[in-house]
């Protein structure tokens, strides 16, 4: 394949199989009996299954110098031989391998068959073909399919690895100024200043946010601060158990959000100082109090704020900013069609003027990464040492006022990857991107991860809400469910499935409740499939107590401290996952397998599993309870063995290759062996 033949490859992978996955679905409801297998002309689906899990793959984050042994999974006797296809970017094609028989699984249900990609430093995409006599069928991360795919197979990026505190922590999102007001000193007051026209409004920790009169919602501050997160740290690290603290933009701007930054080297005073922040830091990095913690803050490098002194629309600044003359020093940042009324700027928010990044090692580029002043380096390094940056709307990064999502904008996601990982290797680039983020995430050279908003977070209110994140109507069923989950996995290499950030809520959506219409055991279905599937699970500070609110501004209210404790059932139950999340690591980096999709009923189960575990999780999305029959030998729990249900502790007995368990309603059972 020549270049744009690889990109057309590369891009099909988006297509979601869901003809095949529901296909596959209903053949998961076979009887037990369906397992005898033979070699007679007749691949059998049912049987066949591989992920990027550690059972499947020996080495899923390789470097150039390790081979790859991939392990494949069919009904004990069933194959008659099976290969791995795998596209190899460095020659531009494909090229074979070979599987051999290995091994059967503790039941003797399954064959495994393995083969090994040799060693080498580029980019391959893998699928297997598999044959019982004349017959055949192909497996690749889209699913199982009777001829051979053009697209949606799994990925090995030698080099590539993302940080695995991601992958086994939880991240707890915080909007500053509504969670805890730890310094009131620092309050903003009620005209303390003005901006476009429109002074500041001091509002009591509860009321309303949105501004009084004709005033602006981006003015009504409520006193929250970086101090404030420090005191609530037990509750974060210890009553919940997230290890992971994001904060919302805490650089000086004139707004409650501050997505319009004024400076990015100091923080807002009505957060505190740059020492306040690098307590903060420590204290989260600290394991005295809780679990070691991790810190990421809000980049938000597209733009900046009129305000910023480089810009200087207001002539706040003593120096001379690009809106105030042709020859200032920050003239070159910025993308002015007519000066100086005229430029580019964010969605064409005139509060929101545009960085112009121009080509490599421009100015712009040298002070947000390039140098070691630059805005990201010297967060990320002492005295400070943040654990990695989440990017604002990353996409649209470009040169010459240009609308992103091209060349230059992969060209600078690229060199800002090399100055953050040269500060720490270890540290997290998260791509805020509400679609398939394939694009920055799919070649090991951009970002680490993104935001799951179309992988988790619009699927989960679909199905358990029957809106979409917006608050429109919008259901699916079970099996649409699946479907859907499983082919924005297929989006993606499986280091980066493990580190996506998968939330309920954010600060640009409706709250989850708002949508669930205030049902708290709606909150309890969704706490339980989150903390339990594939990615990051991320907490929008009281999603962990169903707090509620519309859209923009009304889904970021204070927090309700009365609420911030166990003797809330939805926090006292959001403990308790946390807790068996961190005890299991198959519901962190292990495989995950479809069991079960139930329209009529409602229901979804699936497994998580590893080496050293087995999980099987029902859902139930029903109001009322249902007896449901998990198909645990899918899992190769064995009949006769006892499994445990985490969230009850009661325990059952595999018998027939099923656990028949009964499940409440909009809630679940996480079966543990």
């Amino acid at each position: 394949m020549n270049r744009s033949t690889e990109a057309m490859h590369r891009s099909m992978r988006a297509v979601r199989g869901v003809a095949l996955t529901a296909l596959a679905c209903a053949l998961l409801a076979l009887p037990w009996a369906a397992q005898a297998a033979s070699n007679d002309n007749n691949v059998e689906w049912n049987g066949l299954f591989h992920d990027q899990g550690p059972l499947f793959v020996d080495h899923p984050e390789p470097t150039s110098a390790q081979t790859v042994t991939l392990t494949f999974r069919s009904f004990k006797g069933d194959l008659t031989s099976a290969n791995i296809k795998y596209y190899d970017s460095a020659d531009g094609a494909f090229h074979w391998v070979a599987m051999h028989w290995a091994s059967n699984d503790p039941t003797g249900t399954f064959d495994y068959w393995q083969g090994t990609v040799p060693a080498s430093s580029s980019e391959k995409y893998y699928r297997f073909q598999l044959n019982d006599g004349s017959a055949s069928a192909w497996y690749n991360a889209a699913g199982t399919s009777s001829s051979e795919p053009s697209s949606g197979d799994f990925y090995l990026i030698p080099g590539f690895k993302t940080p695995d505190w991601m992958k086994n922590g939880v991240i707890y999102q915080i909007f500053p100024d509504r969670f805890y007001n730890g310094d009131t000193s620092n309050d903003v007051q009620t005209g303390q200043y003005s901006y476009g026209g429109q002074s500041t409004q001091k509002v009591a920790w509860g009321g309303s946010v949105f501004a009084t009169g004709s005033g602006s919602n981006n003015l009504v501050f409520f006193g929250g601060d970086l101090a404030g997160v420090d005191q609530k740290l037990g509750y974060i690290k210890q009553t919940l158990g997230a290890n992971i603290v994001y904060l919302n933009p805490v650089f000086t701007s004139p707004t409650n959000h501050k997505y319009d930054t004024e400076d990015y080297y100091h923080v807002d005073p009505a957060f505190g100082s740059n020492t306040t922040l690098q307590t903060l830091i420590a204290d989260v990095h600290a394991s005295t109090n809780g679990p070691k913690g991790y810190v990421m803050l809000d980049g938000v490098f597209n733009h900046t704020g009129d305000t910023s002194q480089w810009f200087d629309r207001y002539n706040w600044w003593s120096t001379q900013g690009a809106y105030e003359s042709t020859s200032s020093t920050w003239y070159g940042y910025y993308t002015f069609q007519q000066w100086p009324g005229t430029y580019s700027s964010f969605y064409g928010y005139s509060t929101m003027p545009k960085l112009d990044y121009g080509a490599s090692g421009s100015a712009v580029r040298n002070q947000i990464y390039g140098s070691t002043s630059s805005v990201v380096k010297t967060w990320l390094s002492s005295p400070y040492g943040i654990d990695g940056w989440r990017l604002d709307a990353p996409q649209y990064i470009d040169a010459g006022g240009n609308n992103g999502s091209d060349a230059i904008n992969h060209q600078i996601m690229a060199e800002l990857r090399t100055a953050v990982k040269a500060v720490n290797a270890n540290a997290e680039i998260l791509g805020e991107f509400w679609g398939n983020a394939n694009p920055w995430t799919g070649n090991g050279k951009e970002w680490d991860s993104a935001l799951n908003y179309d992988g988790f977070t619009q699927p989960v209110s679909e199905w358990i809400t029957g809106y979409d994140y917006s608050g429109n109507a919008a259901s699916i069923p079970a099996s649409q469910f699946d479907s859907w989950l499983h082919g924005t996995r297929a989006n993606y290499p499986g280091n980066v499935q493990q580190t996506m950030a998968n939330f309920l809520s954010s600060h640009d959506i409706q709250r989850f409740a708002q949508r669930a219409g205030g049902d708290i055991w709606k909150t309890y279905l969704a706490l339980i499939f989150q903390m339990t599937y594939v990615g990051t699970p991320t907490i929008y500070y009281g999603d962990e107590y169903g707090m509620q609110g519309g859209n923009d501004p009304d889904n970021r209210r204070t927090f309700d401290w009365t609420q911030g404790s166990t003797t809330n059932a939805a926090v006292a139950l959001t403990q308790k996952l946390i807790a068996i999340r961190n005890q299991y690591a198959a519901l962190r980096t292990g495989s995950f397998m479809s069991l079960l999709t139930d329209d009529s009923n409602k229901l979804y189960a699936y497994g998580r599993f590893d080496a050293s575990h087995r999980v099987a999780v029902a859902l139930n999305n029903d109001s009322t309870a249902h007896s449901v029959t998990v198909p645990v030998w899918q899992l190769s729990m064995a009949n006769g063995s006892a499994v445990t249900d985490l969230l009850s502790g009661n325990t059952y007995t595999v018998s027939g290759g099923n656990v028949v368990v009964s499940v409440n309603g909009h809630y679940g059972a996480i079966l543990a062996q």
